[in-house]
């Protein structure tokens, strides 16, 4: 869905947001700015050089004079190229630190995102607007706010110096300004919405690209390489047509304008050669001079249509940034207390919650676990385990009812200190394009890997690791590609240990592995939760077994409880018949 934006061709609000980043680094923006005003100052002196020369010593054959002014003329341009390069450099420099300071801000605010927000926006648009949004925000500085001040300091300074020379020949020379003006006008308010286009377009291909690269795996499973094909060609032609929209109210400014240019030069040459021929001018040179004003007067009008495209685009994505920036999609860090030393005890009291409103996922449902527990959650998919991990992790707010740690309710805890004492293996595990040994320690300095490597002998999976090139320092590539699924379940399940949780969660962490790999991950999972309070929710029932209690689930809310022995005597049970039904599978299979 295209996002909205201001409609106005300058937002003063976006704007002024985005100068208040600047602030930082007033030395180097006033070194920039600076040199914006003498450029304006050194640009006009030129076309006086040029008046002077040829009025007072080319008709007059003054050789020596000429010499002297083409030595002002050649110090003006040394002048002019020291300063352009101040400009250029600074008002880039500025620029960089400035989205820098931007992206980092964002990217900051992004992390804090409680689920919620992650759940329901697209990855690819998160990274248009951390990337290409942001470097789009370095040309507002480096190639629309410093120019567009040049260029009309520099039309101002060139206005000032032809009335003062000649006010006839100066009011032929912008006797076209209006009619250009105008057509600019027009020009910023329509190119702005397509630039909004453009942006949208790009923010859809990312989002396409990325979630079609990432699920390459199912497209090709299911034969959809053509109709992907197809569905790209279709939004990379929107993307076209987008730009060649830009591109068409381009095509018509520019020949308008230089008509324009052209139309104002032919008047001065006109006007200016019937006053040489009646007297009222000194010389030739005057016009001379004014056709050079009238080009510097013009040029910069185009270029400022131009520049502030580049304004208008860095306010574009400003304004769909700064949308990130403003969205208040947080969970509630008021709590205080340390979540140090807990015991482990869990209590959820008649916890309700729902992911949209108005649809319970949780139905007001209750249990304890106490220090030390292994407890098993069971149910059908879709009956609301996975959710309970989510809510002691605080990645969701409740809609009513209390979950206490020791006894305190989770939101009096820090919420990063609460964190820091759950510990989760999921059932999908996401590994980085890193080595294991920093996808197990999560750069974490205060873990060595002598700690890691006793870790994975005590869960048994050292020799493994051993069997790999590099060993520890083995980079299991993107989402961690090189291992298989049972491998990275068993990473995960050291990454979870090697962290010493005082709670531990598993997620189906043996749903999708082998038997060899069930195996590894039942003595590391026999290991890990000795003398830990552990949460485990269960796909295959035969590992639970030993759990001290199990929870069954239906629909949101708790059906039976009790160890395996006690609901596999209830007749017409519901953990019963499930047991049943997954035994007689097996025994078929």
């Amino acid at each position: 869905m295209a996002e909205k934006v201001s409609g106005k061709a300058f937002d003063v609000k976006v704007f002024t947001r985005l100068m208040g980043f600047a602030r930082r680094y007033k030395l180097h923006f006033f070194i920039a700015a600076s040199s914006t005003i003498l450029l304006a100052l050194f640009s006009v002196a030129r076309p006086l050089v040029v008046i002077a020369s040829v009025n007072d010593y080319i008709i007059g054959k003054d050789e020596v004079g000429l010499l002297n002014y083409i030595l002002i003329m050649l110090a003006i341009l040394m002048g002019e190229v020291l300063l352009q390069f101040t400009f250029i450099y600074y008002a880039n420099w500025v620029g960089q630190h400035i989205i820098r300071d931007i992206r980092t801000k964002t990217f900051r605010h992004i992390l804090e995102f409680k689920m919620t927000y992650f759940d329901n926006t697209s990855v690819g648009r998160l990274v248009t607007r951390v990337v290409s949004d942001i470097e789009t925000i370095a040309s507002f500085f480096t190639q629309g706010v410093f120019t567009i001040v040049s260029d009309i300091l520099k039309m101002m300074t060139v206005i000032v110096v032809m009335f003062y020379i000649n006010w006839q020949l100066a009011l032929i020379a912008i006797a076209v300004l209006p009619i250009l003006i105008y057509a600019t006008k027009i020009f910023q308010i329509a190119i702005k919405a397509t630039f909004q286009e453009v942006r949208n377009q790009v923010a859809n291909l990312n989002g396409f690209v990325q979630e079609r690269v990432t699920g390459m795996k199912i497209v090709q499973l299911f034969n959809r390489e053509k109709i992907e094909y197809r569905n790209f060609k279709e939004i990379n032609n929107k993307h076209k047509k987008a730009y060649i929209k830009t591109i068409w109210y381009y095509s018509i400014f520019f020949p308008i304008a230089e008509v324009l240019s052209s139309i104002g030069i032919g008047l001065i040459v006109w006007f200016g050669g019937g006053q040489v021929l009646e007297g009222v001018v000194s010389g030739p040179g005057d016009i001379f001079g004014f056709i050079m004003f009238a080009q510097m007067l013009f040029r910069p009008l185009r270029q400022i249509a131009d520049k502030f495209n580049q304004l208008q685009m860095g306010i574009v994505s400003g304004e769909r940034v700064f949308k990130v920036m403003d969205t208040d999609s947080f969970i509630n860090k008021s709590g205080t207390l340390k979540a140090e030393n807990l015991k482990g005890d869990i209590a959820f009291k008649n916890v309700r919650f729902s992911y949209i409103e108005g649809e319970e996922v949780l139905k007001g449902i209750s249990f304890d676990v106490q220090k030390g527990q292994t407890v098993a959650i069971v149910g059908a998919t879709g009956a609301g385990k996975s959710t309970i991990i989510n809510l002691i992790n605080r990645f969701y707010e409740i809609d009513s009812g209390t979950i206490c740690v020791d006894t305190i309710p989770v939101n009096e805890y820090e919420i990063l200190s609460l964190r820091k004492q759950v510990a989760v293996v999921l059932q999908d595990v996401f590994l980085f394009s890193d080595t294991i040994f920093n996808n197990i320690t999560l750069k974490n300095e205060n873990i060595s890997l002598e700690e890691v490597k006793e870790a994975a002998r005590k869960i048994g999976i050292h020799d493994f690791i051993m069997t790999l090139p590099e060993n520890y320092n083995y980079n299991v590539k993107e989402r961690g590609a090189m291992l298989s699924s049972g491998q990275r379940q068993l990473i995960a399940f050291l990454r979870a240990y090697v962290s010493k949780p005082s709670i531990l969660i598993l997620d189906e962490a043996t749903s999708s592995v082998d038997s060899h790999a069930e195996q590894m991950i039942q003595h590391a999972t026999d290991t890990i939760t000795k003398d830990r309070t552990s949460i485990v929710i269960a796909h295959r029932l035969a590992t639970i077994k030993k759990a001290d209690k199990i929870i069954v689930m239906d629909k949101g809310i708790i059906v039976e409880q009790g160890t395996h022995n006690q609901l596999l005597q209830k007749e017409d049970g519901y953990y019963r018949n499930l047991y049943d039904k997954q035994f007689s599978v097996e025994l078929a299979s």
